[in-house]
């Protein structure tokens, strides 16, 4: 990853794209654990005072299960609206405008307390919900599009990075001694507006993705402009040759529909893979790791008050893991560290299930349960955690990509609220056999991968799109034809035309 590969307009967009999209993503992930109680208390003394009765315990239940859950449903309605926004207002100025739902969501948060409406908190979260589902489709589109293909697994890697830090940041903020009191709980909520703020002010100096410009605005100096502002130099022919290739292999062709892409066979393994790894993202069993991390700190010895600082070891863990792969991912690959990290998933779960079982047969047991817990949240940062982001940018055209993060998004916030519905029930279930469920999901994953992910590092579009050409072969002459002639194109000259671009691709000269 050489430093000549970041120009400051990169590193620039890459940082404040990441502080008001995915950090706070991973902030409102882990914002609501340490004022619960608070909150809690909240709903207790405002009920009354609508009701004129107190709350029962079933009731209060699914007023707390809500506040949590709908950030998730929050999420799914985000993806769902993300494509329409980036088709009228582009990368960056979706990023922009979707900073108006996090400063709304966190003035509706911070002021639910003084106004005595817990339904504020409530609509908060689904809004804050709307803002984390457009900025994790929409930032990882940006970063893959102004990226040089030398450094782009690096450059997605920032989202899962600035993930890692929300988490750490809202552990932080909620200590005791900072913001997790009673009577500042709102003010952790409020803290929403600062880094949505600073992305409002610095992101217009920034250019619009350049691909976008090429490719949906037909705006060839502004793209001309924007990659050499991005890539820091003057003669960007080379940048320019390969995005003109793609665009030429793509004339006429309009933004597809989520529906069209799922029909197209050339996509279709592209789709199946996006749609596992995200499933595998959400369903690999890092929230049961976080159930449980309370408990083992416990019978470690560890004393009650002093669990949240050490629970902050592993906000830590997960920022140094993200940057950890960062750092390698343009010389180990997309294929190692994701294969790597859910098979090491794997390993670190049987063993955490085998330490839970005879956690009181040695007085040792419990401190490997903490060492099996950190190995876990290690081996997930360090590439299940980011690498889902980046593929879904790299393997898709540019006229597919839109509809292909939404499909990616909605698996994403789908399978995070089928974790949260579901998953108290397999604890209650199967108790600390409920990791072997997490192990065969990993195991599962690893499998596939290793059988089916190509290698993406250092590849243009093209050549990504034709790593997947072989799988997908079945009929693809016939079907592209049969997909452009509804748009004008004639299907034999597409056909006659398409080898010697493809070759252009190949040689970077068009």
């Amino acid at each position: 990853m050489p430093a000549k590969d970041w120009s400051c307009a990169l590193l620039a967009a890459s940082l404040v794209g990441a502080l008001g999209s995915s950090f706070l993503y991973g902030y409102n992930l882990s914002v609501v654990n340490a004022p619960s109680r608070y909150i809690k208390t909240f709903y207790n003394d405002t009920w009354p005072k609508r009701q004129g009765r107190s709350i029962d315990e079933n009731t209060l239940m699914l007023l707390w299960s809500l506040t949590v859950s709908i950030f998730a449903i929050g999420g799914l309605v985000g993806t769902m609206v993300v494509t329409l926004i980036g088709k009228v207002l582009g990368r960056k100025y979706t990023l922009l405008a979707n900073n108006a739902f996090a400063i709304l969501a966190a003035l509706l948060m911070a002021c639910s307390q003084k106004a005595g409406s817990f339904e504020m908190l409530i609509l908060g979260r689904f809004i804050m919900g709307v803002d984390g589902g457009i900025a994790l489709s929409a930032l990882p589109m940006y970063l893959s599009e102004i990226s040089p293909k030398e450094i782009r697994g690096s450059l997605g890697q920032v989202t899962a990075i600035f993930i890692c830090i929300g988490v750490f940041t809202g552990q932080l903020l909620g200590l005791p001694e900072i913001l997790g009191q009673e009577s500042l709980w709102p003010y952790l909520f409020g803290v929403i507006v600062v880094p949505a703020s600073i992305q409002l002010v610095s992101l217009p100096f920034l250019p619009e993705s350049p691909r976008y410009l090429l490719f949906e605005k037909h705006d060839q100096e502004g793209a001309r402009k924007a990659f050499q502002t991005f890539l820091g130099k003057a003669d960007i022919s080379q940048e320019m040759a390969e995005a003109l290739a793609e665009i030429r292999l793509q004339r006429n062709i309009r933004l597809v529909s989520v529906w069209e892409l799922v029909k197209q066979r050339s996509a279709r393994w592209q789709i199946i893979t996006v749609v596992i790894t995200m499933a595998c993202y959400q369903l690999c069993g890092l929230n049961a790791i976080w159930f449980y991390t309370n408990n083992i700190f416990s019978t470690a010895g560890i004393p009650t008050e002093k669990i949240p600082y050490i629970t902050l070891s592993t906000g830590g863990i997960e920022t140094l893991a993200a940057i950890f792969s960062g750092l390698v991912i343009e010389r180990l690959g997309r294929r190692p560290l994701l294969i790597g990290g859910f098979g090491l998933m794997t390993l670190f779960f049987g063993i955490l299930t085998v330490t839970l079982t005879l956690q009181d047969k040695a007085p040792w047991i419990p401190y490997l349960s903490i060492v099996c817990i950190l190995s876990i949240i290690a081996s997930f940062c360090s590439g299940p955690g980011g690498i889902p982001f980046i593929l879904t940018g790299e393997f898709f055209q540019q006229a597919q990509r839109p509809a292909a993060f939404m499909i990616a998004g909605t698996v994403n916030w789908l399978s995070n609220f089928a974790v949260g519905l579901l998953f108290p029930y397999i604890v209650e279930g199967l108790r600390t056999y409920c990791f072997l469920v997490f192990a065969a999901i990993c195991l599962l994953g690893a499998t596939y991968f290793y059988f089916v992910l190509p290698e993406t590092k250092n590849k243009t579009y093209a050549e990504i799109s034709q790593a997947f050409a072989k799988r997908n072969k079945e009929n693809l002459p016939g079907e592209k034809a049969e997909q452009d002639r509804p748009n004008g194109l004639a299907s034999s000259k597409l056909e006659l035309e398409s080898p010697t671009l493809d070759n252009g691709v190949q040689n970077k000269i068009v």
